[in-house]
């Protein structure tokens, strides 16, 4: 279909919350100042989402598969073989996996004092990861282990050898100061028993190591914690189902520096990108994710490492010239510019100057027509308890929409394709409780052109900056008390929205607030103006489950209906 949308679909792990009564009985969304995730809910349909189904807590990884159209009931087999390929760890049939987690053990109770050893884990993390890979296990000749860094505190774990299952239980005893669990059989199958001995063996292996190496030493000696014991759990094998292009026809794309999400969008074939200085924690380039799923869904994407290797290449000629040129060859090299690939959009040598050549695909000029982009930091501060923190990361994500908005229309004004952007969780993690909880998440999904136009319409988009995006400070959150008087700026916004009051910049900040991003200034779709709980469920998707959420976006992109 040549008019077929192009989306981009953020999910916000652990959006969702709950009323606070910090907050005089508000949820973070409602307190922070989200004006462009307001304009996404102002120009199309909004929604209730229970990411698998009512009433249940689901993880990240049961709740994407739902999303992404794949019944987590039929094609679950444990999180670990999605943590493990993420890490860059290679499965095959008959392999096992764990998501795995750097912990703290008291060796003398077997207490599991902290399954969490420590989040700032990247200076250490694959250095011990490399102690563990590879390790003999004593009495198990047959089997292998594999070993590689994730991100914060985690790791991916694989085991190889003949007779293996995923039916075996975890050692995470989920819950800080419990024992540390033996792994057990999920069934009666002689696979299983075989298995948890394999593992039992396995995490006492990791254990002797962990506990004298030199950078646990280091860290004692320094009152730090140690990560003395691994936490094997959410075992599991490669799963086989169709692709998502086969699923639903578009081909898709993702930036997932979380290795769990990551890995299963590998699972479903779905292409991951590189986004240069992106992570899953507090101090992620938020910026370089929006302009890689930019870039790839208006036809402008260039790997970073195939920009790499050309620009070693033509240095490597440059070089070779240079030894057999004389002076005047020389300079005509010294003239020229190695780094013409980094030229702006639409310059030559730029990705808007063919880079995307070779991508195939969906569309002529190669580029993706589903862009997937995961965002961690908002479910940190929830299971780190970090009330205002939440609602400050909340506002970092709304830059972020700010900035996909200008992109997208930008390219949809240059006449580059049709863009649609979907907003959503994959769960609720209340700060209140610090975990997963079985609240339904606030969804949006609207037309690129129809939000601009609720913002007040091009002059605006083009003021958005691009760029990075100033991080909140982590150790010095705003007070409660600051956020509540926020809170009653955005009360008068969201009123005036609702009466249709026309924004002017002249407003008086003693009422509206300092802000000068406009109110939605025009809806379609459903009459809701604000993105957050309460708001949406007025909305005309009313609550439904994540199993329909693709059938709606195709609804919406206007993808072909496959004949039955």
């Amino acid at each position: 279909m040549a008019d077929q949308a192009r989306v981009v679909f953020l999910l916000v792990d652990g959006i969702g919350d709950v009323s606070v009564p910090e907050f005089e009985e508000r949820t973070p969304l409602e307190v922070a100042h989200i004006p462009h995730l307001d304009a996404l809910a102002a120009a199309g349909l909004t929604g209730l989402l229970d990411p698998v189904e009512p009433g249940l807590a689901c993880g990240s990884d049961t709740a994407h598969m739902s999303i992404f159209g794949y019944d987590p009931r039929i094609y679950y087999r444990g999180r670990g073989a999605f943590e493990s390929m993420g890490a860059g760890i290679p499965m095959s049939p008959g392999d096992i996996a764990f998501k795995c987690n750097f912990a703290t053990l008291d060796p003398t109770s077997g207490i599991v004092v902290s399954r969490r050893a420590d989040r700032n884990f990247e200076h250490v993390g694959p250095i011990l990861c490399q102690a563990l890979d590879g390790l003999p296990l004593p009495g198990y000749p047959e089997h292998s282990v594999s070993v590689k860094y994730a991100t914060e505190h985690r790791c991916g774990v694989v085991l190889r050898g003949p007779g293996l299952t995923d039916a075996v239980g975890d050692t995470d005893p989920l819950k800080d100061n419990l024992p540390l669990k033996r792994s057990l059989p999920t069934d009666n199958t002689p696979e299983a028993k075989f298995t948890c001995g394999l593992v039992n063996a396995l995490s006492e292996a990791f254990r002797v190591v962990l506990e004298s190496h030199p950078i646990n030493q280091h860290r004692a000696a320094e009152g730090l914690t140690v990560a003395n014991v691994v936490l094997l759990r959410g075992c599991g094998s490669r799963i086989r189902v169709p692709s998502f292009q086969e699923q639903h026809g578009m081909r898709p794309c993702l930036v997932a520096p979380t290795k769990i999400i990551a890995g299963l969008g590998m699972s479903f074939d779905i292409d991951a990108l590189d986004a240069p200085g992106a992570t899953g924690s507090y101090d992620s380039m938020f910026h370089a994710k929006v302009e890689t799923i930019c870039d790839a869904v208006t036809g402008c994407y260039r790997d970073p490492a195939e920009g790499a290797r050309e620009q070693q290449q033509q240095q490597q000629q440059q070089g070779m010239q240079g030894q057999s040129s004389a002076a005047g060859n020389s300079k005509a090299l010294g003239d020229a510019d190695p780094f013409h690939l980094a030229a702006g959009p639409g310059g030559e040598g730029s990705p808007g100057a063919g880079a995307v050549a070779g991508n195939g695909g969906g569309n002529d000029d190669g580029s993706y027509q589903f862009g997937f982009v995961h965002v961690k930091a908002v479910d940190d501060t929830g299971h780190d308890r970090m009330l205002q923190n939440k609602v400050r990361f909340l506002e970092v994500v709304d830059r972020m929409v700010a900035q996909m908005l200008r992109r997208l229309w930008e390219a949809e004004a240059a006449g580059r394709g049709r863009y649609l952007l979907v907003l959503t969780g994959d769960h609720s993690t209340p700060v209140l409780f610090g975990d997963h909880s079985n609240e339904p998440v606030p969804f949006a999904i609207a037309s690129v052109r129809f939000a601009v136009e609720a913002l007040g319409g091009p002059a605006y988009i083009r003021s958005v900056p691009l760029g990075p995006i100033p991080l909140p400070d982590v150790k010095n959150p705003p007070s409660s008390a600051e956020l509540c008087k926020q809170a009653a700026f955005k009360d008068a916004r969201r009123k005036a929205a609702w009466a249709g009051r026309p924004w002017d910049p002249a407003m008086p900040a003693e009422v509206f607030g300092p802000w000068r991003e406009p109110w939605p200034q025009a809806v379609r779709g459903d009459p809701v103006r604000a993105f957050d709980e309460v708001s949406v469920a007025r909305g005309a998707l009313g609550r439904f489950p994540g199993s329909q959420v693709m059938g709606l976006v195709k609804q919406f992109a206007g993808v072909p209906v496959k004949a039955t």
